[in-house]
């Protein structure tokens, strides 16, 4: 499997399939290896991770594997996420989940997620998701000090709109080389609100969470649902009877911006269809014809 860099701004590129643990919770650390190694043979570098996943666990999960195993660090590249507190957390005195960008709050959580992954370094650190009380200069300043240290390479944000992407961006001199995203046949909203056209502009490749709609592709009963499975049911017996799991990434892998999904299974058998949908190649009439399943109306 080849690699994508992320932006020319920086010297990181990820795999074009990311394998994602956020439900890592309670998992052995023998399965977790197997997953890891699994993926690397189909070469799987890149794990996707967040100090909040799992409720605080999953990064100390994956830990214990690479502290068993230390030569595995350098074979990947870890992402993690930060800026969100979850409700029962001992940040949130008053109950709730919030959102919070302060430098205390980063470098701790930085500082907390590598003694979890036992690792001494970050290939990219993403906030999680806005928070309208970021202030871009003193954000840019904690990158600045985390790059200096050495605890993170490179930076991006998540779950970010076009204008907010921009109004960072413009405000910082560290490069956002990435905005991870939701997008789906059954999510589409970032191919009109502007989300990738914004990546595009700026030379950077976008990371895809819930790829397959959480599975909802599948088994979701909506009237939407049912008429993109039929789409794609029929595309797949065009194409060689390909699993709709791999007719769902090959769409979204079409699109000029290079995305890079992010596929959360413990499934050997899943990953391996997953990294086949690289192989996949979608005719243009095909591509609409799942958009126009997933938006229920005709192409203007």
């Amino acid at each position: 499997m080849q690699k994508q860099q992320l932006s020319p701004k920086a010297n990181l590129s990820l795999s074009n399939i990311v394998l994602g643990l956020w439900r890592l919770n309670d998992v052995p650390a023998r399965e977790i290896s197997s997953l890891i190694h699994d993926g690397l043979d189909l070469g799987i570098t890149s794990i996707d991770e967040a100090d909040i996943y799992g409720n605080y666990q999953s990064q100390k999960y994956f830990g214990r594997v690479l502290k068993e195993e230390p030569s595995l660090r350098e074979k990947l590249e870890i992402v993690s996420k930060t800026a969100i507190v979850l409700p029962g957390s001992p940040s949130a005195k008053k109950g709730l989940g919030y959102y919070v960008t302060t430098e205390n709050h980063i470098v701790h959580s930085v500082e907390q997620t590598l003694k979890d992954l036992n690792t001494h370094y970050l290939d990219l650190l993403l906030i999680h998701r806005p928070s309208p009380l970021m202030h871009p200069e003193m954000l840019d300043r904690t990158f600045h000090k985390l790059l200096k240290s050495g605890k993170v390479l490179h930076f991006g944000v998540s779950n970010f709109t076009p204008s907010q992407f921009e109004m960072l961006s413009e405000r910082m001199e560290t490069p956002l080389i990435t905005n991870q995203i939701e997008w789906s046949v059954l999510h589409v909203d970032p191919i009109y609100d502007g989300t990738l056209d914004t990546c595009i502009k700026n030379q950077i490749k976008p990371m895809i969470w819930s790829p397959l709609a959480g599975g909802s592709l599948f088994s979701g009963q909506s009237e939407r649902a049912q008429k993109v499975r039929k789409a794609m049911n029929e595309i797949s017996a065009e194409l060689g009877d390909p699993p709709l799991d791999q007719v769902a990434l090959a769409w979204l892998l079409k699109h000029p911006s290079g995305p890079i999904p992010v596929i959360g299974t413990f499934q050997k058998e899943r990953v391996l269809s997953a990294a086949k949908a690289m192989q996949l190649e979608l005719t243009d009439e095909q591509w609409f014809q799942i958009l126009v399943a997933s938006q229920g109306h005709p192409m203007p």
